[in-house]
């Protein structure tokens, strides 16, 4: 069954989702860079160092879409 993403934009839905994610993981990570500097800011430690967890976890998450969408684009991922 075709979607309305295929239809209307011609891409897999599983290459969108993998796209959205991916895009929405960086930006994320960029929103908390501001938080980190804020909490610096404020002399909040604890703080810092719990927006910059979430950072390496979205760094994580990001690379990982990364692998997963050049997979599947290159065709040696799942269909």
């Amino acid at each position: 069954m075709v979607t309305t993403t295929e239809r209307v934009t011609a891409t897999r839905d599983e290459h969108f989702n993998l796209t959205s994610v991916l895009y929405h993981t960086l930006q994320e990570a960029e929103t908390v860079e501001r938080y980190i500097e804020d909490a610096r800011r404020a002399g909040d430690d604890e703080a810092v160092r719990f927006f910059e967890e979430i950072q390496e976890s979205d760094r994580q998450r990001a690379e990982r879409a990364k692998r997963l969408l050049a997979g599947r684009l290159a065709g040696g991922g799942r269909s």
